[in-house]
Parts: C-alpha cells; sequence; structure tokens
C-alpha cells in the first residue's frame, strides 16, 4: 500500500496511525482471510486453539500474581486451619514440614517444636504438574497452599529473598503411595520453584519403619536390615517391636523424637547434580507421553528393589 503522509504511532514506526487506512486494510484483510479459513478449516482450527492456549495462559499468570501477592495474615482469611505457623519470625531457623495427610499433620502440630518448626497438611495427592495446564494447576487448593506458605512465589516472579523457611520438609509415609507424593511435590518445586532445590532449602524426613523395646533402650530403626542386624546384636533378649506403616500410627511424641527432633532425626537434602538429566527424567517419568516411560521401565526392569504390586 502506498499513501501520502503517513502517520506513524511511535519512534519504531510498528503501526500506522492513519485513521483513514484502517476501514480500508480491515476490510481486504477481513475478506481474504474469512476465504482462506473456508477453505483450509483445519487450519483455522489449529488458530483458534492457539487464540484459545494464549488467553489461558495470560488468565493463570494473572491469577498466579493474585495468590502470591496476597498480604492476608498466613494465620487468617488465606489458609483456614490448614497451616501450623511457628511463632519465631527468623527464616534461616524456621522449619515448613509438609505433611501427608489430616492424621500425620495432626500429630505433627502436637509434637512440633512451636518456637522454630510450621507444619502444613496436604490432602491426599496433588496435581502432576507435568501434564497439567497453569490454570488447572493455580486452582488447585493444596498447591496454592503450598505457594502462600513459602512465600517465593513462582516461575517468573520467583523471588528466594521472600521465602519464609529456609529449611523445607517433606514428611510422608515410609512406603511406595509416600514416594510417589514426594515425587509429585518435587516435580512442582523443579518446575516452579527450582531455586528452592539450587540453594538446598528442600529436604526429604525419614521416617521409621520400627520402634523396638529392649531391655534398657528404645530404638528406631530406618530399614528391614536394621532390624535382622538388632536381633543379631541383642540374642536371646526380649524384644517389643511396633511397626509403623505410616506416619498417622505414631504418636506425637514417637513422630517428635524419630522424625522431628533436629538433634535426633534423620533427613536427607534434595540437589540437583546434573540439571539436564533431571530435566530430562522429570519429562520422561511425569510427563503425558507413555512410550518413553515404557521404554525406561523395560531398561531398568531389573534394578528395582522396591516394589509394591
Amino acid at each position: 500500500m502506498k499513501m501520502p503522509n503517513p502517520q506513524f504511532e511511535g519512534q519504531t514506526k510498528t503501526r500506522l496511525g492513519n485513521t483513514e487506512a484502517k476501514g480500508i486494510v480491515e476490510s481486504i484483510v477481513h475478506k481474504n482471510l474469512s476465504r482462506y479459513l473456508e477453505e483450509n478449516p483445519t487450519i483455522g482450527k489449529l488458530v483458534i486453539q492457539n487464540v484459545l492456549s494464549a488467553s489461558r495462559v495470560r488468565e493463570a499468570a494473572q491469577k498466579a500474581r493474585e495468590i502470591t501477592r496476597r498480604k492476608e495474615s498466613l494465620g487468617g482469611g488465606t489458609l483456614p486451619g490448614k497451616l501450623a505457623a511457628c511463632s519465631e519470625d527468623n527464616p534461616e531457623r524456621n522449619e515448613l514440614f509438609i505433611v501427608e495427610g489430616d492424621s500425620a499433620g495432626g500429630s505433627a502440630k502436637q509434637g512440633r517444636d512451636r518456637r522454630f518448626q510450621a507444619i502444613l497438611p496436604l490432602r491426599g495427592k496433588i496435581l502432576n504438574v507435568e501434564k497439567t495446564h497453569l490454570v488447572k494447576i493455580l486452582n488447585n487448593e493444596e498447591i496454592k497452599s503450598m505457594i502462600t506458605a513459602i512465600g517465593t512465589r513462582i516461575k517468573d516472579e520467583f523471588n528466594l529473598s521472600r521465602l519464609r523457611y529456609h529449611k523445607i520438609i517433606l514428611m510422608s509415609d515410609a512406603d511406595v503411595d509416600g514416594a510417589h507424593i514426594r515425587t509429585l511435590i518435587l516435580t512442582f518445586f523443579y518446575r516452579y520453584m527450582q531455586d528452592l532445590i539450587r540453594e538446598g532449602h528442600v529436604y526429604i524426613a525419614q521416617p521409621p519403619l520400627y520402634k523396638v523395646n529392649g531391655k534398657n533402650k528404645e530404638y528406631f530403626l530406618y530399614r528391614e536390615e536394621s532390624l535382622k542386624e538388632l536381633r543379631k546384636e541383642l540374642g536371646e533378649e526380649k524384644l517389643e517391636i511396633q511397626h509403623y506403616k505410616g506416619l498417622g500410627e505414631m504418636n506425637p511424641e514417637q513422630l517428635w523424637q524419630a522424625t522431628m527432633n533436629p538433634a535426633t532425626r534423620t533427613i536427607f537434602q534434595v540437589s540437583i547434580e546434573d540439571a539436564v538429566q533431571a530435566d530430562e527424567l522429570f519429562t520422561i517419568l511425569m510427563g503425558g507421553e507413555v512410550e518413553p516411560r515404557r521404554r525406561f521401565i523395560e531398561d531398568h526392569a531389573l534394578e528395582v528393589t522396591n516394589l509394591d504390586i
């Protein structure tokens, strides 16, 4: 198109400001684009899908900002009845236990040191964020609770200086379901709060499998092999053995002694040794493509040591 005295908007001249040109351009584009889409309905559907997808992403980004910028008190309207906050205001000392289930969460709330330990119980398994759209992720109550409790926001708005707890400890049952829940939470952290892991703020609690009362001593055992070794060590001594099938079977005092007391507990720090390999593994194991996951299982089937059938 050629026209005298063009008036552009801005120094970059990417937009023409002449109002007399607008109607002509819109008319020509509408006529030819409509004809093209009628002749190519498949491409038209793809265009519509892309437009809808972009709209959802914009809405999700806006919703993320709204969620993470809330200024309500954590003990008030934001997390009613979920987060049991700690009394001290020292992020470097404070710990957040993300606990599987309301039952274990209740015991953890009673057994904790209220000065520096906060408890956030999760109900069931969170969404697998690897194959879920951001809109659905941010509508999930458990994920919203974690985002607000941790305080750093997510993705592009992530800000580590806003971290409320320098130790975020995942505490789930010592079984396959517990491992699955930990993996789902770690997938969320890796995709949306990766610097939490990179800076060493994420830990996994190690709950005991057994509590053994001997003649003069109490033992918490974390492996099957440890029970065999203890039997051999104590010989004929009569032992009282309690098998913990889950965190909910532990009373507050036992949970504190075995899993939460900084002086006696065992926790493992989560790290990213190889970011590229970790990214690929999360995609294979948690993503929507079935075939790569099937190949991974077939290739590593003989390496399985803990199979739940």
